[in-house]
């Protein structure tokens, strides 16, 4: 009995829907990764891209616990020197609450090419209405139990 590995073209992909209201950032940061990297699924193998496509709503509802919206940062490099830019949360959950949600899920996955295609199927979504009822997505009760 030989081990199964999955093929990229055999993949099947599903939808699913994270609600991120009233919820620690980091818990569906982490839900959220688990899913792009298909971990939930029997076939998982860490060198083939098998996960599934996550939208993410009520990004501007997702909590920041302890004093992380004053004390976190957000920093990046214009490229030129001495251009370190910073920007703390509140101001950036204020302005961006997608981007603080997508920075997050970054960094929880791989940081190579496989993390950089798994990326690509993230969606956030500031509100409750998103535009991709035409796939069917499933929503995705993982902190409390799925279905």
């Amino acid at each position: 009995m030989s081990t199964y590995m999955p093929k990229k073209g055999e993949v099947e992909r599903k939808w699913y829907v994270l609600d991120a209201a009233g919820k620690p950032m980091g818990r569906v940061a982490v839900q959220a990764a688990n899913l792009l990297r298909g971990k939930n699924k029997p076939t998982f193998a860490p060198h083939v891209d098998c996960g599934d496509h996550v939208i993410i709503i009520n990004c501007e509802k997702a909590v920041l616990t302890g004093n992380k919206l004053t004390q976190k940062y957000y920093y990046r490099h214009t490229g030129y020197i001495g251009h370190l830019k910073k920007t703390r949360y509140d101001v950036l959950m204020k302005a961006k609450p997608g981007k603080a949600m997508h920075l997050a899920v970054k960094g929880m996955l791989q940081g190579n090419s496989l993390g950089r295609s798994q990326i690509t199927r993230l969606r956030t979504v500031v509100g409750a209405i998103h535009r991709h009822e035409a796939q069917k997505p499933e929503i995705w009760n993982g902190l409390e139990g799925n279905k």
